[in-house]
């Protein structure tokens, strides 16, 4: 089934998306939750799922978002902000609860989501580290004609 007008197909633009880097950064966060909420529903450690769960469902509304180019169309809110800080608040709550679940607890499970969100931490770090030149991108400074040695 070929789409009509040149525009890409669903499937098209995932795999574009995926391609990126931006793209693998997502979903190489949305497999790490996922892993973590395994590690969690076997493990004695139920405290933290909810964690796992809300950053999994955030990362997957912008995966969506940005996939399918909805950015673009929805203009009233800016992206780079919401993404920035989608990635550094998961980043520091993922690094705080992976340290106090490695430290406290001692069934496998938990200890390893505990490894896990120290990685899915240090990858939304890593994000949220590579949004910052985009967004200063944006906010350029404008030209003042007053120090432009005028009037």
């Amino acid at each position: 089934m070929e789409s009509s007008g040149g525009s890409k197909g669903c499937m098209q633009q995932l795999t574009g998306f995926i391609r990126t880097h931006k793209g693998i950064l997502l979903t190489t966060e949305i497999a790490l939750c996922i892993l973590i909420l395994i590690c969690y529903g076997a493990s004695v450690t139920l405290g933290y799922v909810s964690l796992a769960i809300f950053e999994l469902i955030y990362t997957i509304v912008i995966f969506i978002i940005f996939a399918f180019e909805f950015h673009l169309q929805v203009s009233f809110i800016h992206w780079g902000w919401t993404d920035f800080l989608r990635a550094l608040i998961g980043s520091v709550a993922f690094l705080i609860t992976s340290l106090i679940v490695i430290i406290g607890h001692h069934d496998g499970a938990g200890v390893a989501a505990g490894v896990f969100g120290l990685l899915v931490g240090i990858v939304m770090g890593y994000d949220a580290y590579t949004i910052v030149p985009q967004l200063k991108k944006q906010h350029a400074a404008v030209p003042n004609p007053d120090s432009a040695g005028g009037i």
